[in-house]
């Protein structure tokens, strides 16, 4: 038989890292993070680290692995996860993949196409005009060269409205027909995805406690030694970066950062949830405002076995 992946991702604060600890200690996995913003060092508190005691309790990977000040690519991602998956596989253990972004699950299941490396140049540019004339200018451009992937790419997605423009003005050819030639891991594993999910109105509750929580745990003292850095594209698009500079040059006071804060959490999580229902393999696992993550974990697990 083929040896198993699981992934168990979900929208930010639906309470992927509780259930995804006690699940693992039931299927003796090791997680892997599937987060874009976790992977760097130095922001625990605002990308949501998963607590100390929990990281205590099973081996987690990929986590503060980067520099905030270094790019870090889909392919790097790819790269280390596969690497990790062969080493908790020979552990006799199972590889359990837990975040958000569906970018990341998407490369680490289906593959990534094989394109010639960033052009700095043509990314500047692209950067320069996504500043002057705004995200809209970009995606009309990418609907008239390539429709397939504008349908799939959120207009506020600069990073990936981006990266295909910049494909398609290197290489003359369509990110979405590069893509169709991706190879994928199921001749090699087998996989299974649940994604998490909870009335909107409560996954709202939840990212305001969490947001509160943050500021408790020292959000904003992270975000002051940050901005003295310089950070990569990447790191700095990190929610809160933004909406808290904003605080700190003086745009706005704290309670509008932590308004914007929130709303703009709320939006992350819809977007998230959008790339989510668009993928056909994932179980669905909908869970109650008072349901404890023990119990949740339970639930998979009897999917599972």
């Amino acid at each position: 038989m083929k040896p198993e992946i699981l992934f168990l991702v979900g929208p930010t604060a639906v309470g992927k890292s509780e259930i995804a600890a006690k699940l693992a200690q039931k299927l003796r996995a090791e997680i892997i993070s599937c987060d874009s913003m976790q992977i760097y060092r130095g922001m625990e508190i605002i990308t949501s680290y998963p607590a100390p005691a929990l990281r205590k309790k099973v081996k987690h990977h990929l986590l503060g692995m980067v520099s905030p000040l270094a790019e870090f690519d889909v392919s790097r991602y790819r790269r280390e996860a596969l690497r990790k998956i062969k080493a908790i596989i020979k552990k006799g253990k199972i590889p359990l993949f837990v975040g958000g972004t569906g970018l990341y699950l998407s490369i680490v299941i289906d593959g990534i196409f094989k394109a010639r490396p960033a052009d700095k140049k043509i990314r500047t540019r692209l950067y320069k005009q996504a500043e002057k004339f705004g995200n809209g200018h970009l995606h009309a451009r990418l609907k008239k060269v390539d429709p397939e992937a504008a349908a799939k790419i959120h207009p506020h997605d600069t990073r990936r409205l981006i990266r295909a423009l910049e494909v398609f003005t290197a290489t003359g050819k369509p990110i979405s027909l590069l893509q169709k030639q991706r190879r994928g891991l199921d001749k090699e594993y087998t996989f299974k995805i649940f994604c998490l999910n909870m009335p909107g109105q409560d996954l709202e509750q939840r990212i305001q406690r969490r947001i509160e929580k943050m500021f408790k745990q020292g959000l904003l003292s992270e975000v002051i030694r940050l901005v003295k850095l310089k950070l990569s594209r990447t790191a700095a698009s990190a929610i809160g970066i933004k909406e808290l500079k904003g605080y700190l040059e003086g745009a706005y006071d704290l309670e509008e950062a932590k308004r914007l804060l929130k709303r703009n959490t709320r939006l992350y999580a819809k977007r998230q949830l959008t790339w989510f229902r668009k993928d056909k393999r994932i179980n669905w696992v909908n869970i109650e405002e008072k349901e404890k993550p023990g119990q949740i974990a339970m639930r998979i697990w009897k999917e599972l076995y």
